[in-house]
């Protein structure tokens, strides 16, 4: 019978992708666990979304997600061992995200202020969505910061995966009315 505890991780400790362990809140742990998040998220999301073209999309990403997942939980020592088994975040995949914004945001009028989550499901788990990929690159950023992330692509993927979502979760209101937030109810 398969089980799927191994009570490996009782004591506070996990074992990166490709050997090595560390302690559960290690800041590779906290930057792969956001982006495990945020790839749970994007599945309400995408769940929840009724426009086939957003729906695709996020699959998209939260396939592309899985990779970047790996990368952050393969330690330095390890990449190169990654590198001959797994794709790595590539520039090709941030510039596909801006493509599709650039696409995406031609169909839609331009906006006049910050638009208030909720104007559905869907768009709403996809703010929620958003806001956990912006806390994936947090995490990225710290691990660049302490020198313990090889691929710099993976900040400028979350960057704008970030953007993309957002332009996501526009899209798929796209025929509701906008609901905006004055200067004046910001302040």
């Amino acid at each position: 019978m398969w089980r799927i505890y191994t009570r490996t991780g009782d004591k506070g400790e996990t074992r990166l992708l490709f050997g090595g362990r560390v302690p559960k809140n290690d800041p590779r742990c906290e930057a792969y666990g956001a982006t495990d998040e945020a790839v749970s998220n994007l599945g309400l999301a995408r769940a929840l979304c009724s426009d086939a073209r957003v729906r695709e999309t996020i699959a998209q990403v939260q396939r592309e997600l899985f990779t970047l997942g790996a990368e952050l939980a393969t330690d330095r020592s390890q990449y190169e061992t990654y590198k001959q088994r797994l794709p790595a975040t590539s520039p090709e995949m941030t510039e596909r995200l801006e493509k599709l914004m650039d696409e995406m945001t031609a169909e839609m009028p331009p906006l006049k202020g910050f638009v208030l989550p909720g104007g559905t499901p869907g768009s709403a788990a996809l703010d929620v969505a958003r806001a956990v990929v912006r806390r994936a690159e947090r995490r990225a950023i710290e691990l660049q910061e302490r020198g313990l992330l090889v691929n710099p692509e993976i900040v400028r993927y979350l960057n704008r995966l970030s953007d993309l979502v957002f332009i996501l979760a526009r899209y798929e209101d796209r025929r509701l009315p906008t609901e905006m937030v004055k200067q004046d109810d910001a302040s």
